[in-house]
């Protein structure tokens, strides 16, 4: 039996759980769910990330104490999470008595090692509000591109990166008035002493993905590392640093430890040992976070672990951003959705089904389409797996299960034997390539009870026997479903269990079918989506943008302090690939002989496209905004031929019309030289 301990980002005080959160505490809690399914040792720990200077400020808005402040928000963070069936084994909060405990542990480590530094710091100050300004709290004029505006760390237009002191003329966005420079004294750790170590352990000991390991190696490591600033000196809210008066961690600096806190409550309330937990080589420790805080996690993180003597993490799986209809989520188009307006309209099961279908080992970003959305539920779980069961259930409550398993041509040995394939996948954090064989498996199941017919034998009392033995196979098949749909939907598992009296609790119970027994009475497991339920949402979404408590349009999908002042931010992650994988995309000209709207459909365009000869081939792009169907006719564009087929809810696309932009109106299709002839390669 593995011991895991398992944890997620944790969320910051200051705000509401968004759909982009979501998805890191979902791909988490399917991830722990299936290791706790396969009988291994596994917690989930989590905890509200609460100091720092937003919270701080907001409180004082609220005229209430931080304490009370974050106290509210904790609620209604285990809230939004339970309404999606996130389940933690401890969740806490960075502000408890064990995480400033902790916090002198692991900083009395690092100073024994030498590695803290004083310097004097130049920052920007808001004399109204009497504070230093964390560089959320500056906008100004972009010293590279001259763009208004812009926060105190990075523009939005260019990407220039900077102080915020460079910004010209600079505003206080909490008082509106112009800050000054002045300096104070700020604690380093001079994270360049464990250069050496931190190279081996990012880029040899297989805990990041390859990507990962390539962006640290050439972003950070190739020369020395910046020193970290972990204070900051009063007013703030936080933990004051005891042998430095007046100065208190910076957030960045106790988030993280409240991981390891957050355990030690678990271990008191069970009595087990923290050590056990987080010093133990018998532990495996699994960080899920988004791209956005890869650096701290990566290099502070593990540097800070290593110097007090805690357990280094066996893998930090990273994750990219959420975006929605394929852009970033936006309060005025009413994508920036919140947990608890979801939770007014829509069933959670849709958004852990969708994500999980989406997710896969690599840190891409995930796009909610919520035309896609729709289809993928109403097509694969409500058409197809749901189906099996209430095509099958409603018979077998007459007939129950026949005491031996008949002859159903392979089907349940086969899913048993995938069983192996889907584990691998799970614990791969490829939730996408388990739910594709999932339903490949749904789809074999469902084409035995069509052949059936079941509901053509219970017309005849003759046929009484074949009924059950049909039912005995349907039923089992589906059990074997659920059970491998557990980590994403362990509702539907819950209600599998119930119907057939059999909690489903272990991954070995899709080996064995169930026999002899009887069937309970089917209610209905999942519904379809109307789009109308997803224009309510958009519209609750819109309408509730102005209460929302976070500084932009685009939070990252699970940004945890958002007074950060990292060094650097993340720039977006992708798999590196060789020449030969490229090669293997096979780029044709075509003609468009024909192109129209898509009927329900917001962004695509149906195109019949000509490859020379007689190939026409059918090909939907989603250009719909940038390109009228009626200017495409005639027109040479790239296609890449070889794509297998893709059938959508509105036909069947053969290949993919090569393009480039950020989206909407924004997208430019690539055009062939003059001379070029359908059918001819693209090299």
């Amino acid at each position: 039996m593995r011991r895991i301990l398992v944890t997620s980002a944790l969320p910051y005080a200051n705000g509401h759980i968004h759909l982009g959160h979501l998805v890191e505490y979902i791909q988490t809690d399917i991830w722990v769910r299936f290791q706790k399914l396969r009988g291994h040792r596994c917690l989930y720990i989590c905890a509200d990330d609460t100091h720092g200077t937003a919270i701080m400020i907001r409180a004082q808005q609220e005229e209430i104490r931080e304490e009370e402040l974050i106290a509210q928000m904790q609620e209604a963070h285990l809230r939004d999470f339970a309404g999606f069936d996130v389940e933690f084994d401890n969740y806490g909060s960075t502000h408890s008595p064990e995480n400033r405990t902790l916090c002198n542990e692991i900083w009395t480590a690092i100073r024994k090692a030498g590695l803290v530094e004083q310097k004097k710091v130049t920052q920007l100050y808001d004399l109204t509000a009497g504070t230093f300004l964390a560089d959320r709290f500056v906008k100004g004029t972009c010293p590279k591109c001259k763009a208004p505006n812009q926060y105190g760390d990075n523009c939005d237009k260019c990407g220039a990166h900077y102080d915020p002191s460079d910004l010209i003329d600079p505003v206080s966005t909490l008082s509106g008035g112009t800050p000054e420079i002045r300096s104070a004294d700020h604690l380093f750790i001079n994270v360049e002493m464990l250069h050496g170590f931190l190279e081996e352990w990012t880029q040899r000991t297989g805990a990041l993905q390859p990507e990962v390991a390539n962006y640290l190696a050439g972003h950070f490591l190739q020369e020395p590392l910046h020193d970290w600033d972990v204070s900051r000196p009063a007013p703030y809210f936080g933990f004051e640093i005891p042998d430095s008066p007046g100065n208190y961690w910076y957030v960045w600096f106790d988030a993280p430890i409240g991981y390891i806190a957050s355990s030690w409550v678990w271990c008191k309330k069970h009595g087990e040992k923290l050590d056990d937990w987080w010093r133990s080589q018998a532990t495996e420790i699994h960080h899920f976070i988004g791209k956005d805080i890869t650096y701290f996690h990566t290099l502070f993180w593990p540097a800070m672990l290593k110097t007090a003597g805690f357990r280094l993490p066996e893998k930090v799986h990273i994750h990219g951003f959420l975006t929605v209809n394929g852009e970033k989520m936006s309060k005025t188009k009413g994508t920036f959705i919140q947990a608890s307006t979801y939770l007014e309209h829509l069933d959670p099961v849709y958004l852990r089904y969708f994500y999980a279908s989406k997710l896969t080992p690599r840190v891409d970003d995930l796009d909610l389409n919520f035309d896609e959305f729709v289809a993928k539920v109403n097509s694969d779980m409500v058409g197809n797996v749901v189906n099996l069961a209430s095509r099958t259930a409603k018979f077998g409550h007459e007939t129950g299960l026949a005491d031996g398993y008949p002859d159903d041509g392979g089907l349940f040995a086969q899913a048993a034997a995938e069983g192996r394939e889907i584990a691998a996948a799970y614990e791969d954090g490829d939730f996408a390539r388990a739910i594709r064989t999932i339903l490949a498996m749904s789809d074999r199941a469902n084409q035995y009870v069509e052949a059936q017919a079941p509901w053509n034998l219970q017309k005849d009392p003759a046929q009484h026997d074949e009924l059950r033995r049909v039912c005995t196979v349907g039923l089992n098949l589906f059990r074997q479903i659920a059970v491998y749909l557990a980590p994403v939907l362990p509702r539907l598992a819950r209600q599998t269990g119930q119907l057939l009296d059999d909690p489903i609790t272990r991954w070995d119970q899709s080996q064995q079918p169930l026999l002899g027994r009887p069937v309970g009475k089917f209610e209905h497991m999942m519904q379809r989506i109307t789009r109308k339920q997803i224009d309510a949402v958009i519209s609750a979404s819109t309408d509730h943008a102005g209460n929302n408590t976070h500084p932009s349009d685009a939070p990252a999908a699970d940004a945890s302090a958002s007074d950060s002042d990292a060094p650097l931010k993340a720039d977006p992650l992708s798999p590196e690939i060789g020449i030969e994988d490229f090669s293997r995309v096979d780029l044709r000209v075509v003609r468009v002989i024909a192109a129209e709207d898509v009927p329900g459909a917001q962004k695509l365009l149906k195109l019949t496209v000509s490859l020379g000869g007689d190939d026409r081939r059918t090909v939907f792009a989603g250009i719909k905004e940038a390109y009228p169907p009626q200017d495409l006719v005639g027109r040479l564009v790239v296609c890449a031929a070889n794509l297998a087929p893709r059938k959508m809810k509105f036909g069947t696309s053969s290949g993919m019309i090569v393009a480039s932009g950020p989206g909407g109106k924004d997208i430019f299709l690539l055009s062939p030289d003059p001379g070029a002839q359908p059918g001819q390669r693209v090299h």
